[in-house]
């Protein structure tokens, strides 16, 4: 039929040289060299130091210690943070670039460098005081210590209004008690960003920050949580048992914390959707580089048709992530950040369901393989 030889004609066209490169893009639109060279820094450290790295920290749950403190010299740990106190001083679209180029090489690895940018350092530089900036973003800077964010909640998800999660005033000090679900990087991290209530009558009102040093008298971490993926970065609960803090450890004011919590959460939303985008990437680049040298009926994989018009549409639906990550770049607006999240989200599972597994078969998780 007409539209089946379209369909071919457009496949053969992209599948395999375009295809692969589809992303470019995106990546090509009158960048300036500093971002470009910023992408080659980013890809050549993933391939040199994460991909050989990645299946093993993932099966073992082992945080990637060496390859963090590498990231801090980098600069790739503290990106958007003023040089003064010791970022790299760069923009949230060269954090996304360096986040996809990262999660390209280890999901795992791209998680840890999301919520100690996004989640741990972003609050603290919007909100924080001079004090805190200097006491609590500074040593974050390097890769030898990691933030994490305490939002979520066993029995409430991510409803920053609804935390049970309690903050009683005394005297100098803030006393926590609660638990915190799902914590990522809990058990490397040396310092949260925790929500708490300091007036339940008040609802999201009476909600607020505070910055927490861990390990802390009162609080226990919780077991590591086995999970199904990106297991070299730590997912464990926080419980807080008459945890005494300093008063001056309160983020922003007091009753602020649903504005920063809304605000951080953008910010993370970003991070996500770059992360998912540099999977997406390494998914199709491994069904690529497979279908090239795989035979089948006499010829490569890339010539059987089938495999070729699947290929390039969830090519187009990676390269859709893309863009709707980079219009969200021209403001931070909810909305639009929960929509490049789940765009980004539903390419990286598209592609590394329906690419990976069709085209590589057992060898996409009886091999060396990246696709788990």
């Amino acid at each position: 039929s007409l539209r089946a030889v379209s369909a071919r004609a457009c496949a053969e066209s992209l599948w395999p040289r375009d295809c692969r490169r589809l992303h470019t893009i995106f990546q090509s639109v009158e960048l300036p060299e500093t971002y470009q060279m910023l992408r080659q820094t980013c890809r050549d450290f993933a391939e040199k130091e994460l991909v050989p790295i990645a299946a093993q920290v993932d099966k073992e749950h082992r945080f990637p210690e060496a390859q963090v403190k590498k990231m801090g010299e980098l600069g790739l740990m503290a990106m958007d943070v003023p040089e003064e106190l010791s970022g790299a001083g760069l923009d949230y679209l060269a954090y996304t670039i360096a986040m996809e180029e990262i999660s390209r090489g280890c999901a795992s690895t791209g998680v840890i460098m999301s919520v100690n940018n996004s989640l741990y350092l972003g609050p603290i530089l919007k909100f924080g005081s001079k004090e805190q900036k200097q006491q609590w973003i500074t040593p974050f800077t390097s890769g030898d210590k990691v933030g994490c964010f305490a939002l979520s909640e066993p029995g409430n998800g991510s409803d920053a209004g609804a935390a049970a999660t309690t903050a009683q005033a005394d005297h100098d000090s803030w006393v926590l008690s609660g638990t915190k679900a799902w914590i990522t990087n809990a058990w490397e991290a040396s310092a949260a960003v925790v929500f708490a209530s300091t007036d339940r009558s008040l609802q999201n009102k009476g909600i607020s920050a505070f910055l927490v040093p861990m390990p802390t008298p009162g609080l226990t971490l919780g077991k590591k949580e086995d999970k199904l993926g990106i297991r070299a970065s730590s997912t464990a609960n926080l419980i807080f048992e008459d945890c005494r803090i300093p008063k001056e450890n309160l983020l922003g004011e007091p009753g602020m914390g649903f504005k920063i919590a809304m605000q951080t959460l953008d910010m993370g939303r970003i991070g996500i959707a770059s992360q998912a985008l540099g999977i997406a990437q390494a998914a199709l680049d491994c069904a690529v580089n497979y279908a090239e040298n795989r035979r089948a009926f006499g010829v490569p994989l890339t010539k059987l048709q089938g495999i070729q018009v699947r290929r390039c549409s969830l090519a187009w639906m990676l390269e859709g992530g893309k863009l709707c990550l980079s219009l969200l770049l021209t403001g931070q607006l909810s909305p639009e950040a929960a929509m490049a999240k789940l765009a980004a989200s539903e390419a990286a599972t598209a592609i590394t369901h329906q690419v990976g597994v069709p085209v590589c078969g057992p060898g996409a998780w009886a091999s060396p393989q990246r696709f788990e």
